[in-house]
């Protein structure tokens, strides 16, 4: 009975903690390049739409927008740096304190340059101007902030409801159904082993249940891929072998939680359990310069089921790819007909 209870303990701590998580601080991180990027497309579109505005002609407007656009240039390239690199610091902070100095920053910035052409145009000089500028820094700038915060929540499930459908759909029935008849089967002859075998089940379970939202050591994610298989090679037995090919491991890389799990769930449930024939399951984790690159393969029997769920899997990464990393991740996938194989390539990050 203590051991029973010391199992299911994380299944409660998890469920009394999953509305009491605080509001995340979804500053974007102004390091991405696709944050970098989506910030030069809004604003200079925004100026542009401005500019638009206050003139008739389309020859007034394109000259008063190429002038416009040499000014915000400047001022957005001075402001990405400013902020890259103080994202950390930023990112660590309450969410309101951190829009303000983010602010703070841009109307300093502006401030400077206006002052820079008064200083080689002195007729240009007028308070009324830095006003504007002033004025169209700060609500572009919350603008952008507001957008990016809210692409944080649609792509990231912080409701429960949410995390609980996720959950529902990341663990299938018949696996746990499976496991537990597999545990079962060993308690008499191995208890040992089944006892190991539960607490990877809980722990597998406490990981699916927590809030997933922070980037975890990549040696965090693949010890559970490890307790996964354990669990699964219970009852598989010798048709799930797995080949792992970890030598060049970056040991300090962080990555989003649950990145490789689902994927090898997909590949035990589409490409081991089909088949009677033993099959092997291949994972790859490299780094390439500065680049982590993870690659998982197995087979494909000739009686393939329905990928849908393999679909939903892959669909569920590429989004916390894109919620993590922005541009700088891909996930993809190829199939020879022997094998299938997801291949996913993000920063190497490495933790704080």
């Amino acid at each position: 009975m203590p051991f029973r209870v010391q199992c299911l303990h994380p299944f409660f701590h998890v469920m009394a903690s999953i509305n009491q998580n605080p509001p995340a601080n979804t500053l974007p991180d102004f390091r991405n390049l696709g944050v970098m990027l989506s910030i030069f497309v809004f604003v200079t579109t925004a100026t542009m739409i401005a500019e638009a505005l206050r003139h008739d002609s389309l020859a007034a407007w394109l000259g008063a927008s190429a002038a416009a656009i040499a000014f915000v240039l400047p001022v957005l390239i001075i402001s990405l740096l400013i902020l890259g690199i103080g994202t950390a610091w930023l990112r660590r902070i309450d969410f309101r304190l951190a829009v303000l100095c983010v602010v703070i920053v841009e109307l300093l910035v502006v401030t400077a340059l206006v002052q820079f052409v008064w200083l080689l145009l002195p007729e240009a000089n007028g308070f009324s101007m830095l006003l504007r500028y002033w004025l169209f820094t700060a609500t572009l700038t919350l603008a952008l902030i507001a957008y990016f915060d809210l692409r944080n929540r649609a792509l990231s499930p912080a409701l429960t409801e949410a995390r609980l459908q996720a959950l529902q759909a990341r663990i299938r029935p018949h696996f746990l159904f499976n496991s537990l008849n597999a545990v079962l089967s060993l308690m008499r002859a191995e208890p040992r082993r089944a006892e190991t075998a539960l607490e990877d089940l809980s722990e597998l379970f406490r990981v699916l249940m927590a809030d997933n939202r922070k980037l975890i050591p990549l040696q965090r994610e693949l010890e559970l891929c490890r307790q996964y298989l354990e669990i699964e090679s219970l009852r598989l037995e010798d048709r799930l072998n797995v080949e792992w090919r970890i030598d060049e491991l970056p040991e300090d890389a962080m990555v989003p939680p649950l990145i490789l799990q689902p994927l090898l769930e997909n590949a035990v449930y589409h490409g081991i359990e089909p088949s009677a024939q033993p099959g092997t399951i291949t994972i790859d984790v490299h780094r390439k310069g500065d680049r982590l690159e993870m690659v998982l393969s197995n087979p494909v029997p000739q009686s393939s089921r329905q990928q849908s769920g393999n679909k939903m899997a892959l669909a569920n990464i590429r989004e916390r790819l894109q919620l993590h990393f922005d541009a700088e991740a891909t996930l993809s996938t190829k199939s020879d007909g022997a094998r299938f194989e997801v291949r996913i390539i993000l920063p190497c990050v490495k933790a704080v």
